[in-house]
């Protein structure tokens, strides 16, 4: 049996999507800039993909910018808005791919502000509020934790920032099954992928509401995306990014109704042969959190910690994929700097699993999988009830 439970890292690519995306890499190979028949259409399917992903979203068609992925696009987000003697106010619990960007933007003279969360690895709108100063010009969230899957309160967060004439951003890559709309969440910007919702990797989108004073060009080079991004468009990935969206979005309480019974269902089986001897990261005290991540950590027996890197290892040996956490970080040695800012301690958060569940996850495969895991645990000296 081999079974995927890293959804947070990445999806398998759709079928459907991959249907739609083929005309653009076989039949219709038009560069998006080019005045003959195939560059026009590709224009055409690019404008259009726009128009419908600016619709999925509650934006106007002129409010996005297609990139390479969430990555680009907070660093877009950040690069283009902070200038030296800006204050930027960010968390602990962010990704690396604002974490990195803000601590580049703090040797180049802006001062940033890394909020702790509390120890349920959440960020309240009172943080927020409180870190506020006369030169703050950017708060930046992530709406669903990718590691905890814990939901912070964007449009309260988002409110603090419009009444004291501050920017707000927020990540939205693992926030797809909560149909993040912008009309509601009101932030100024906000970060999209296509790959963790089941469409190809390599694009993404970032709304900027209009009228935000963001740097014109973050890639120089060309005049696409209205001046926003210099490079030739990768059109079947905007194709595909904008498919996988409408499909995940149409069905999003399908889906999230069937995750918290996959989510509940893993719970249980847990606590069946493993009695409970773990800590949970996850919140399990009625925090809002999605249902296809959750998190938990093994502390050391006897003062032994369990090495989380062989304890990952074995699962994958036993046909079975889970991570420790981000996958921009998980192939790191260190516990996870979330974790860490949560206060777990070293030891413990040193043997972490995050299941991260799919569409197409069954009760199998969790049964499955929690069964190995605690075969797993026994044969590395830690007694489980399986």
């Amino acid at each position: 049996m081999s079974v995927y439970l890293d959804h947070a890292a990445t999806t398998p690519l759709d079928p459907s999507v991959l249907e739609a995306m083929m005309p653009y890499l076989t039949s219709e190979y038009g560069n998006a800039s080019s005045v003959h028949r195939l560059g026009r259409t590709a224009r055409f399917a690019i404008e259009d993909a726009r128009q419908q992903f600016a619709h999925l979203i509650g934006a106007e068609e002129g409010e996005v910018v297609f990139t390479s992925g969430a990555t680009e696009s907070n660093n877009f987000a950040l690069k283009g808005t902070l200038k030296p003697g800006d204050h930027f106010i960010t968390s602990l619990a962010e990704h690396e791919a604002i974490l990195e960007p803000a601590k580049h933007l703090q040797k180049q003279g802006v001062e940033v502000t890394f909020l702790k969360p509390y120890p349920n690895g959440t960020v309240s709108a009172e943080q927020v509020e409180n870190a506020l100063q006369v030169n703050t010009r950017l708060v930046s969230v992530m709406y669903v934790n990718n590691e905890l899957g814990t939901v912070s309160p964007i449009p309260q967060i988002a409110e603090i920032c419009r009444k004291n004439g501050i920017l707000c951003h927020t990540d939205a890559v693992q926030a797809a099954l909560f149909r993040p709309r912008m009309d509601i969440l009101d932030v100024d910007m906000c970060s999209f992928s296509a790959h963790k919702v089941y469409g190809p990797k390599g694009v993404g989108a970032l709304y900027i509401r209009a009228g935000t004073p963001v740097q014109t060009t973050l890639i120089e080079g060309g005049a696409q995306e209205r001046r926003r991004r210099g490079g030739t468009e990768a059109v079947a990935q905007v194709i595909g990014l904008v498919t996988a969206f409408e499909q995940t979005i149409t069905k999003a309480e399908e889906h999230l109704l069937y995750l918290e019974t996959i989510k509940a269902h893993l719970i249980n089986q847990l606590e069946v042969y493993l009695g409970g001897r773990y800590i949970w990261n996850t919140p399990q005290d009625g925090t809002p959190t999605s249902p296809h991540i959750l998190n938990l950590s093994f502390p050391p027996v006897n003062d032994e910690p369990i090495d989380g890197e062989m304890l990952l290892l074995n699962m994958d040996m036993a046909g079975f994929m889970v991570s420790s956490g981000s996958a921009c970080t998980s192939g790191a040695v260190e516990p996870s700097h979330v974790l860490q800012a949560m206060g777990v301690p070293e030891k413990t958060a040193a043997a972490t699993i995050r299941f991260s569940l799919g569409k197409h996850t069954t009760p199998t495969h969790i049964e499955a999988a929690v069964l190995a895991l605690a075969r797993i645990l026994d044969r590395m000296g830690r007694k489980t009830n399986g």
